[in-house]
């Protein structure tokens, strides 16, 4: 290109072309350069954003990985277009999340475990994690409950439990990453897992699953019937 968005054809300019045919006939370069507005010097906005998707390995996706030092490491990228982009980023991510989360079905493992496969099997520590659902399965809120080490997650039944009254929860899934990859439940997972739902029976809130995340893999532990 090397010519500013001016001197483009009125039909090639990305905005003009969202407003005649809509963003869904833009190409992700041009949704991302109506977003960036502006290019910078010797740059049309659509080659700056050619250059960030380069940066982000060459798709969409890749853009959740990069941080804001890394986005303004890109020629044309200050800080004001990093934080834009981050939370655009963000938007896109709650608005998923809430389709998901506030969608019908929590009965199957898979599409849960894909849901946030993504985003915590890159946490450097373990997480654990809490849907807490309603009479009709619906989701009330999630909640992350503790944080562990390297190679240790923490599970604080009281907090789960107090947690689930306070939402006045009916059912409880449980959601924890190893940060090994491996999503094989240890013994203390097991274990830790058994003793929230018996104390979730008691207290009339049922533990319908455990799901561990690994490296693209996870572990359901209902499928396993690795508890009651």
């Amino acid at each position: 290109m090397g010519n500013t968005i001016r001197e483009m054809p009125e039909s090639m300019r990305p905005y003009e072309k969202c407003l005649r045919i809509g963003p869904e006939g833009l190409s992700d370069e041009e949704l991302l350069a109506v977003i960036l507005r502006t290019g910078t010097k010797g740059k049309t906005s659509v080659e700056l954003a050619v250059s960030v998707l380069q940066a982000a390995g060459g798709s969409l996706s890749g853009l959740r990985n990069l941080s804001e030092r890394e986005l303004m490491r890109i020629h044309g990228i200050g800080k004001v277009k990093a934080i834009e982009l981050r939370c655009l980023l963000q938007l896109c991510g709650r608005i998923a999340r809430s389709d998901f989360l506030n969608g019908p079905d929590f009965s199957d493992p898979k599409r849960i475990a894909d849901f946030f496969m993504e985003e915590m099997r890159m946490l450097a520590q373990e997480e654990v994690r809490v849907l807490y659902l309603n009479t009709k399965s619906r989701l009330i809120r999630e909640e992350t409950v503790s944080r562990g080490t390297v190679n240790t997650s923490l599970f604080p039944v009281r907090e789960i439990l107090v947690r689930a009254l306070k939402n006045e929860a009916v059912y409880m899934i449980l959601l924890h990453n190893h940060p090994s990859g491996d999503p094989a439940p240890s013994q203390a997972d097991i274990s830790v897992t058994k003793n929230i739902a018996l104390a979730g029976r008691l207290i009339g809130v049922q533990l319908l699953d455990h799901i561990v995340l690994g490296d693209h893999r996870y572990v359901s532990m209902r499928e396993r019937e690795l508890f009651e």
